[in-house]
């Protein structure tokens, strides 16, 4: 607000002393003060309120508008309770320095200005990021050309002096200002990330403030434009897809003014997001049609087919077809209908990219389709190095989840799991077939570790799992005849569903609370089913080697 605005309150009980040309100054803030040297406490801008305590002689008032001027104080208020009129040799040093000099009548409280100033002031710098809002609104709906998140961030710093940046839930930075300071450290990334996704499976609403040593942020949600904060069915569909805002400031004392604006910046953030979502919706079809292809069983041809329309798709520039790898991914909650599937399918897309990369672009060369709970990504390798082991690089499961497990484990709680594969990297179309089976099999072999996020690489199945694409058919048949046959003849004889049974109880990985609930079963129903199972068999469902056995029978018969 304007000193002249003051002036113009009666209420206040203002009296201009001398400075009439400087009433257009604008005022930040009000500082109470009878130090004789209070310019440590000052930082610019304010409307200094004394009592005149510090005034003993003639000689005080110099040195004291000195400070005031050098500390960039806009205006002085002398208070008339203390020594009646305001000392000459004050208004003089004022009128010498060009400081606004005010008369506060003595029936007027120091209070009274406080309060008025603040809540002027407060409502002025509102409508400053209003404006902010506004600007980025017509840039964003003005087109591409009209920037990102970068754009509002930077708008932020500049007219509001407040930084902040966009994170992943994986914890990787999205956008940040272009200045004002360095990005955020990856660690402190992840940190911001996990007390957000922790915060969020508590139910406690936004913004959640972390203290990280002497810094205070606070953290917005990013949630899909469809819908607001906290508008899903079940937080647990969009806790681990929704990006979010950390803010460099302590929100704890923000009218709900400013509050509110600052869910329309991440909102309109949101807008940017979901425009790349839709995006990525070529790249998901083409992933979709490929892997429908191979699951299928189409003749390799007509994957090539595919693969080279897609490959300029994903990797613009290339000249030659690349390597691809699968990785396949799955996120479980207990006892929860919930459709992990989408959820699923952002995430990989997220996790996939280096997490020292910044911006969303990376992730736009990886093609992610889901099916059902899983989601099955198809990965574009330009390039091919061999190690000194003679293996070939590539993505690597033991390295893939290390800087994205602290928040996702955050996010999972103690009632969700994620669960990923990696096949090896293949040279053409006849390849996919085993490489997506390699992946369903190794994120099998993750999901029977302990541990909300696990991730398994070919490198760790058995030979005759890499090999399981090319078995002949009489093998095929020999093998699941072995250990499914015994179950079929019985569940003919006695209606009992062991194969039903088996299917179920693998699908839920073993898990006898989830596996009972989806049959509508009593546990001790399925523990004896299981036991039958067990005992036809001469097989022990608490290995893992008999369950993949049996994982592989099914999938074969």
């Amino acid at each position: 607000m304007r000193l002249r605005a003051l002036l113009d309150t009666d209420a206040l009980g203002l009296r201009l002393l001398g400075g009439e040309d400087e009433l257009d100054r604008t005022v930040r803030g009000v500082m109470t003060t009878d130090l004789r040297d209070p310019s440590r406490y000052l930082s610019g801008g304010e409307l200094v309120l004394t009592g005149l305590a510090w005034h003993r002689d003639a000689a005080d008032s110099e040195p004291f508008v000195r400070l005031l001027v050098g500390a960039g104080v806009t205006a002085l208020a002398a208070g008339e309770a203390e020594l009646g009129d305001i000392p000459e040799d004050l208004v003089v040093a004022c009128a010498r320095h060009r400081l606004p000099l005010f008369a506060v009548n003595e029936s007027v409280a120091f209070a009274t200005i406080t309060e008025h100033v603040v809540r002027q002031v407060s409502g002025e710098r509102a409508g400053d990021l209003a404006a902010v809002v506004d600007r980025h609104r017509r840039m964003m709906t003005s087109g591409p050309a009209g920037g990102g998140p970068d754009v509002v961030l930077d708008l932020l710093g500049s007219d509001l002096d407040l930084r902040a940046w966009v994170l992943s839930p994986a914890g990787r930075l999205i956008a940040g200002p272009k200045v004002g300071g360095p990005a955020l450290p990856a660690e402190l990334c992840a940190r911001l990330s996990a007390e957000h996704l922790a915060a969020t499976r508590t139910g406690r609403r936004g913004p959640h403030r972390v203290a990280v040593g002497t810094t205070t942020y606070s953290l917005f949600p990013i949630s899909s434009t469809g819908r607001a904060p906290g508008g899903a069915r079940d937080v647990r569909e969009t806790v681990l897809s929704d990006w979010l805002l950390a803010v460099e400031a302590d929100a704890g004392d923000w009218p709900a003014e400013r509050l509110d604006l600052l869910y329309g910046v991440a909102q309109l953030i949101a807008v940017e997001r979901d425009r790349r979502e839709a995006a990525r919706t070529v790249r998901r079809r083409l992933a979709q049609e490929i892997l429908e292809l191979v699951q299928a069983g189409a003749v390799p041809a007509e994957i090539a087919a595919r693969l080279r329309v897609a490959a300029p798709v994903l990797l613009p520039g290339l000249g030659t077809a690349p390597h691809w790898q699968v990785v396949v991914a799955r996120v479980e909650w207990d006892g929860a209908d919930v459709d992990g599937g989408p959820v699923t399918q952002a995430l990989l897309e997220e996790i996939l990219v280096d997490p020292l990369a910044t911006g969303p672009e990376p992730s736009d060369r990886i093609a992610v389709a889901h099916t059902g709970e899983e989601a099955i990504a198809l990965v574009p390798l330009p390039a091919i190095a061999t190690e000194h082991d003679g293996s070939e690089s590539g993505i690597l499961a033991d390295t893939l989840l290390a800087a994205v497990r602290e928040p996702l484990t955050a996010g999972l709680d103690d009632d969700g799991r994620l669960t990923v594969g990696v096949s090896a990297a293949v040279h053409s179309a006849e390849g996919l077939r085993g490489a997506l089976e390699e992946a369903r099999h190794a994120r099998r072999v993750a999901a029977a570790r302990s541990g909300r996020v696990c991730a398994a690489g070919h490198q760790e199945l058995a030979s005759h799992v890499l090999l399981l694409p090319f078995v002949p058919d009489d093998v095929r048949r020999a093998f699941t005849a072995r250990l499914l046959d015994p179950l079929r003849d019985y569940d003919r004889r006695h209606r009992a569903e062991l194969i039903p049974t088996l299917e179920a109880f693998l699908e839920c990985d073993g898990s006898w609370t989830r596996c009972a609930a989806r049959l509508h079963l009593h546990v001790n129903t399925l523990r004896y089913r299981v036991g039958r199972i067990e005992q036809l068999t001469s097989r022990d469902l608490s290995r893992l080697e008999d369950k993949l056995d049996f994982f592989l029978a099914l999938r074969m018969s």
